[in-house]
């Protein structure tokens, strides 16, 4: 039949149409911002830095808890060189207990980052995450787009909201991590003691 094509897409239109005055599945126009569809956990836009409030004693300190290292692989695989890093000269505990170098300088110029998420891809400590914030439109066409690593540091427990099923992932690993590192600690440990025994007993 001539134009069954048309008449098929004006029949989709108007049901779509007509629809959208009584199904929800079909209202795609929200009053933004007054009202916000929640991202979906897979959404990225441009990363953060993960810091864990538990080893701080449950207190916001971003600087204590950071879980980065300064190992600056993310700064060295970055594609458009958007990442800026200084070493620290001493070092603090990580999650492990282990004494770490910290990044005395961490800045992102989110106006070059492309949202590849390689950084977090090659992150070995779990330290660099996507965020889904994107209402970061500014005045400071100069400043306010070059964040440094106190705007950048995010709490574990936001992490969490964001991103639920990704961050219990990376807690489970972290903790069994920490297990493992523990287990080998108290070997060490007993070797350690069973030896200094042992040659006590050879002394006597």
């Amino acid at each position: 039949m001539l134009g069954e094509g048309i008449l098929k897409g004006l029949a989709e239109t108007a049901k779509n149409f007509f629809g959208s005055y009584y199904s929800t599945e079909r209202l795609t126009t929200i009053e933004y911002p007054e009202q916000r569809i929640a991202p979906f956990e897979s959404a990225r836009v441009f990363p953060f830095l993960v810091y864990d409030s538990k080893n701080t004693g449950g207190s916001a300190d971003w600087e204590a808890g950071m879980r980065c290292v300064a190992c600056q692989i993310c700064e060295k695989e970055c594609p458009p060189k958007c990442i800026f890093i200084e070493k620290s000269t001493d070092k603090k505990p990580d999650a492990l207990g282990k004494p770490q170098f910290y990044p005395a300088k961490f800045d992102i110029d989110i106006s070059v980052c492309m949202s590849c998420q390689i950084c977090v891809e090659v992150c070995p400590f779990e330290a660099i995450k996507m965020d889904t914030e994107f209402e970061l439109s500014t005045t400071d066409r100069f400043g306010g787009l070059l964040l440094d690593r106190q705007q950048l540091a995010k709490s574990n427990e936001y992490y969490h909201q964001i991103h639920p099923a990704e961050a219990d992932a990376v807690d489970a690993k972290l903790e069994a991590e920490k297990v493992k590192a523990d287990a080998k600690a108290r070997s060490a440990a007993d070797a350690a003691a069973a030896k200094a025994a042992a040659i006590a007993g050879e002394g006597a």
